[in-house]
């Protein structure tokens, strides 16, 4: 096997890891208006990833990384021919991260409520975009003989990929409600559960529409594989929240979104960027590294992700257990009121003296 498939198989991992691991988080930050009814309900719901989600956006980082390296021409032209739609990616993934680390630091309601907004519109919008990228790669987009996107942003916009955005957005939905289950306890386990149960039959019918739709347009025989594993997990969704069987419902969530990846990545191969004119794919050969650069790539990763894979099972480990409201403690941040000044007390610094307007002098 040559190397620009073995890197192209190992972006699709990638990609994989990343949309199994943020896919939780973001159903997480999207369903925070639904199941936080409290504010210790929303705490506990950011408390369940809030020491994991940084790691897994990792994963975003090493796909994106490879991509550039092993298939510059790749990185270059879908970048620029998804310019728009990536930078409001990367500006909701920028506020969901500062939600995260500042929505404590303030001891004030309406802070509180602008972060968790924050948090809510930086999870909706990479769960939707990530589909409808996804899903224009499979259809194939409009490249020139240069392979530079000529289709203009609204092209992007067609039923196919709008229908691979609700895909996601409903998957991550279900994945997030799932996890929520399985990490939380008292309340949120309970309504997180019931409504993993509602999603679970209504993400089954969209996905199911959209994996169809992709493999008979637009894949190849061997990917009804995928189609028919994302359906069984599908169908083991449903069954499992139903049951409450929290483990095995992700577990078959989990192995939706393999199934998932695993389709479309199968549909462009040997293309990385198919173009509605052949002649102007671009393809894991004509779109590659040197033989050299993909050697030390593969050299390295070899040495260095085990590493990685090691660090993030451990810190899942440690944070295995369960999130309650009575284990949140009162809010310790600052806060914006003044402190009451006591009946009497002097209104100059000691030692100061007042100016003509009643305050300490110049």
């Amino acid at each position: 096997m040559e190397l620009s498939t073995v890197w192209f198989l190992l972006i699709a991992v990638l990609w994989t890891g990343y949309l199994v691991l943020e896919g939780f988080d973001f159903g997480v930050g999207m369903l925070l208006p639904v199941l936080g009814r409290r504010d210790k309900d929303r705490r506990v719901m950011i408390n369940t990833i809030g020491p994991v989600w940084d790691g897994n956006e990792v994963w975003l980082l090493t796909a994106g990384g490879a991509t550039f390296a092993a298939f510059p021409e790749w990185y270059a032209t879908m970048f620029s021919g998804f310019y728009l739609a990536l930078l409001l990616i990367l500006l909701a993934l920028i506020v969901r991260v500062v939600s995260f680390e500042w929505r404590g630091k303030i001891n004030d309601d309406v802070w509180r409520r602008r972060s968790d907004w924050a948090l809510i519109i930086g999870s909706w919008v990479p769960a939707i975009l990530w589909g409808v990228a996804f899903a224009n790669l499979v259809r194939g987009v409009e490249l020139d003989a240069g392979h530079q996107y000529v289709g203009g942003f609204f092209a992007l916009l067609n039923p196919f990929a709008l229908l691979g955005g609700a895909m996601t957005a409903l998957v991550f939905l279900t994945h997030g409600a799932i996890f929520l289950a399985l990490k939380s306890g008292g309340d949120v386990r309970d309504r997180a559960g019931a409504l993993a149960a509602r999603l679970a039959p209504v993400t089954l019918v969209v996905a199911a529409a959209w994996a169809l739709w992709a493999q008979i347009a637009y894949s190849v025989t061997w990917t009804w594989a995928a189609v028919v594993v994302a359906a069984g997990s599908l169908v083991a969704t449903v069954l499992t929240t139903r049951a409450r069987r929290e483990g095995w419902a992700f577990i078959a969530s989990a192995v939706t979104i393999v199934a998932a990846v695993v389709l479309i990545f199968g549909s462009l191969y040997p293309d990385v960027m198919p173009a509605f004119d052949p002649a102007n794919s671009l393809t894991v050969t004509n779109a590659s590294s040197t033989p050299y650069t993909l050697t030390v790539m593969t050299w390295v990763a070899a040495a260095l992700v085990p590493f990685v894979l090691l660090y993030q099972g451990w810190t899942y480990w440690v944070f295995r257990k369960r999130v309650f409201a009575a284990q949140i403690p009162d809010h310790v941040g600052l806060t914006f009121a003044r402190p009451p000044v006591p009946v009497g007390a002097p209104t100059t610094p000691v030692g100061g003296s007042a100016g003509s307007d009643g305050g300490p002098a110049a």
